[in-house]
């Protein structure tokens, strides 16, 4: 059975401890691999060769360091199809999805970060008449830490890695337990780049193990985060005394508000995809649907209509929409909130079964499920459920809506569906959220800040923004005669 293998100063090795991981593929429901089980003996290790690359990858140039993160961009275009198919195996999502998204978008992190390297400048500020001078540099700060999901997982695996590298950090770096193949996968890649040695060093494990570890490390300077909510407030917790810089992209639970004089067909076209995208297990799904009373009704025929047509079925086939959730664990909260919802009064309008696939009958798949409810504070309008499961009910007007949008302690995304500029403007600065989308959604310039407010998390990452993350400012100055 495969080995997966934790990648320290350049090379492949086994795990200090000797035990293994059991990792599964979510569309049988069946072992197929074995994660090494790392411990803090492991990160030592990979602390060790990060912290002896770093005075080497920090000095280097900026050119040297753009034309790496370039070839690396390159080689996981051109092995684009051997890595979806891993993350369709280790994931559970359809290879159609894996093929166009993920992959594309792990390549384009390091593509767009090489880039961005080379106009990250300094400032410069004179005082005409003190004849003074202050210069800002930014400074890498040393050995860092990322930890990612398992939702999207080269996908954001490397969105935290390429700015880190590209500011001239080490880095130590854990994927999740649940989908490590491909990071497993980028550490022959990044090799074949040309990385040095130490340089980047990816751990496999547990998050009370290996990702513990990580964050309790003394000489382990920022960590940046992707994950749950309760996980981000436990690393706040340790990293925070310690004074480390933080960066937490958390959970969400996120608005999709649809006036009258929205453009409907597209609005419903993009609104399923929002809802059921990567089975729901995207922390910028629209899995709250609140709908102008006057198109209520229709929007909730039409759209029934649409979600019953999305085919449920094996990852690998090309005509499926919904592949299989990540973990059994996972489909069983998903499954305890659709019984949640039926206690608390909301009506099933479609879906909310488990689904047997012929010849993966132990696979891990589920109805994509919308619910009308009652009651806006409801606990599963309330409460992250992160699967193929949206809310649905009618507002009157601006006011009651923003009123149910802002409801919930998260804040990360919101999507608006309106005509109407003067009401764009409007509901846009009031919704508690980090990001808003009018009459689109998931269209991401890598350029701008990405993060959320409240409980979705702390920092922002994304274009300059990840750069002066993953650096220290140092202002210099000069006064001369």
């Amino acid at each position: 059975m495969k080995k997966i293998l934790n990648y320290i100063n350049g090379e492949y090795c086994e795990p200090f401890s000797g035990d293994w991981l059991d990792n599964y593929n979510p569309s049988k429901g069946e072992v197929y691999s074995k994660i090494a089980y790392s411990s803090s003996e492991d990160v030592e290790r990979a602390y060790s060769a990060a912290k002896d690359a770093f005075p080497s990858w920090s000095n280097s140039t900026i050119e040297e360091r753009s034309n790496i993160l370039m070839k690396i961009a390159s080689l996981i275009e051109e092995n684009l199809d051997s890595l979806a198919e891993a993350e369709a195996l280790d994931n559970g999502k359809p290879l159609t999805l894996a093929k166009v998204v993920d992959i594309p978008r792990a390549s384009s992190n390091f593509r767009f970060f090489a880039h961005a390297i080379t106009q990250f400048a300094s400032e410069a500020h004179e005082s005409v008449g003190l004849n003074t001078m202050n210069f800002t540099i930014r400074q890498p700060i040393g050995v860092v830490g990322c930890i990612s999901p398992w939702n999207l997982p080269l996908y954001l695996f490397t969105w935290k890695i390429a700015p880190a590298l590209a500011a001239g950090n080490t880095v130590v770096a854990k994927p999740s337990e649940v989908t490590p193949m491909t990071a497993y996968l980028l550490g022959d890649i990044c090799t074949k780049a040309g990385l040095p040695k130490g340089v980047l060093n990816i751990v496999h494990g547990t998050g009370p193990s290996a990702g513990q570890a990580i964050v309790a490390h003394p000489d382990i300077k920022a960590i940046s985060f992707t994950g749950g909510t309760q996980t981000g407030e436990h690393i706040a917790r340790t990293a925070a005394p310690m004074f480390k810089k933080l960066s937490l992209e958390l959970g969400g639970k996120n608005p999709n508000l649809i006036f009258a004089d929205c453009n409907y067909e597209k609005m419903l076209s993009v609104t399923v995809k929002s809802s059921f995208a990567n089975q729901g297990q995207i922390c910028l799904c629209g899995s709250r649907i609140f709908v102008e009373k006057s198109i209520y009704s229709k929007f909730k025929k039409d759209f029934v209509e649409k979600v019953k047509k999305l085919k449920v079925g094996n990852p690998f086939e090309t005509e499926t929409n919904i592949g299989a959730l990540v973990s059994r664990p996972h489909l069983e909260k998903v499954k305890s909130y659709i019984d949640l919802a039926k206690e608390e009064g909301g009506k099933i309008l479609c879906g909310g079964n488990q689904v047997i696939i012929e010849g993966s009958e132990n696979g891990y798949y589920l109805e994509p499920t919308v619910i009308e409810i009652l009651d806006y504070q409801c606990r599963v309008n309330q409460e992250e459920i992160f699967g193929p499961v949206v809310t649905m009910m009618p507002f009157e007007n601006e006011e009651e809506v923003l009123k149910m949008a802002n409801s919930v302690k998260y804040g990360l995304s919101a999507t608006l569906w309106t005509s109407n500029l003067d009401r764009t403007m409007r509901v846009s600065k009031q919704l508690e959220a980090g990001i808003v989308w009018v009459n689109t959604w998931l269209n991401r310039d890598l350029r701008t800040p990405f993060g959320g407010i409240k409980s979705s998390g702390v920092g922002r990452e994304g274009g300059f923004e990840a750069l002066k993350f993953f650096t220290e400012a140092k202002n210099v100055c000069i006064k001369y005669d």
